[in-house]
């Protein structure tokens, strides 16, 4: 039975370091792929800023890899992502996670706040304004109980290019709704959430599921919006059982 490889979407305003707990226990049987979005820093003013560049970017830097079909797991921007490349480049996805995210767009209000973040973060040259969502992405026990986790995503964000920053606020203040694509989609899904997640909710991923045909849950009990980072065995676990089911064909 072939290992189907993995590609591993990350969330904003992290980079591909957040899944590497994760991506140490897939199996060294796996491939495991986990660009940074949308790209190098460097290259950015060449796409977008809409999430069909860098869905467009992920499918060129997997079949650059030799991947022609994988279980793709995103995580917040990463399921965003995840669902812009199952709708623009299908065949590549053999298996969907959903990971603390969801299928909808922006309302207005979130829209015009993103957008303000994307103008303050240019402005600045600096990223002062994303700096506080390392309360906000993380869970309360992971706040009060794990200070080492906390201070490993605050330098993460500290080290983030401010203009990628700006660049993924834009986009995802411009993503479109793709909930019909995850209707459509026939390949196995799995839909994953912290119960401490304020970001999308428990109840936004059971909505989730739903749309993915009854598709399982997996709630990371003592976990917030970055399960990936604050439980990834149980994450690593979710995902694994996923491959399984891509391999085995179910």
């Amino acid at each position: 039975m072939t290992a189907t490889p993995v590609v591993l979407l990350h969330g904003f305003p992290l980079d591909h370091r957040m899944w590497d707990d994760v991506a140490a226990q897939l199996g060294r049987d796996r491939t495991v792929l986990a660009p940074d979005l949308p790209g190098p820093a460097d290259a950015l003013d060449a796409v977008g800023p809409t999430l069909d560049d860098a869905a467009d970017r992920v499918a060129e830097a997997v079949r650059a890899a030799g991947v022609e079909r994988a279980v793709v797991a995103g995580l917040s921007m990463g399921g965003y992502v995840a669902l812009a490349l199952l709708e623009r480049h299908p065949e590549l996805v053999a298996g969907l996670a959903l990971v603390d995210t969801r299928s909808t767009a922006d309302a207005p209000e979130a829209r015009a706040k993103r957008l303000d973040v994307a103008a303050r973060v240019e402005e600045s040259g600096t990223v002062d304004a994303v700096r506080g969502m390392v309360d906000t992405v993380l869970g309360e026990t992971t706040r009060t109980a794990h200070p080492e986790v906390v201070q490993r995503v605050a330098a993460w964000i500290d080290e983030q290019p401010p203009a990628r920053v700006a660049w993924s606020q834009r986009a995802m203040a411009a993503r479109t709704d793709r909930t019909e694509v995850l209707r459509r989609f026939t390949g196995p899904v799995v839909v994953v959430v912290g119960d401490e997640d304020e970001v999308t909710r428990v109840d936004a991923a059971e909505d989730l599921a739903k749309v993915a045909g009854g598709a399982p849950l997996v709630v990371v009990p003592r976990a917030g919006h970055l399960t990936a980072v604050e439980d990834p065995a149980a994450v690593a676990t979710a995902l694994v059982e996923l491959a399984q089911r891509v391999d085995a064909g179910r």
